[in-house]
């Protein structure tokens, strides 16, 4: 089984958001889930359930499946 890789996940998706010169409270409001809830996941201190990838993907306007691979990525760089 593979593991879920949070502090690659936080990586990746702070990554995406600075990309796309969105702040927190910007991205978290596209996200709809709370910015408090996205600087954790950011920070790794979160793991983001699959309901959370869904909502950051579809923020981010890419499918699911996309975040899931780069987070992957990330994590295989480790």
């Amino acid at each position: 089984m593979i593991e879920f890789d949070s502090l690659a996940a936080g990586r990746v998706i702070q990554r995406l958001r600075i990309e796309r010169k969105l702040s927190q409270e910007v991205f978290s409001g596209f996200a709809g889930i709370a910015r408090s809830h996205l600087a954790m996941i950011e920070s790794g201190s979160k793991q983001p359930n699959f309901e959370t990838i869904w909502r950051i993907a579809n923020a981010f306007n890419i499918p699911p499946h996309e975040l899931v691979r780069q987070i992957e990525l990330e994590a295989m760089r480790d």
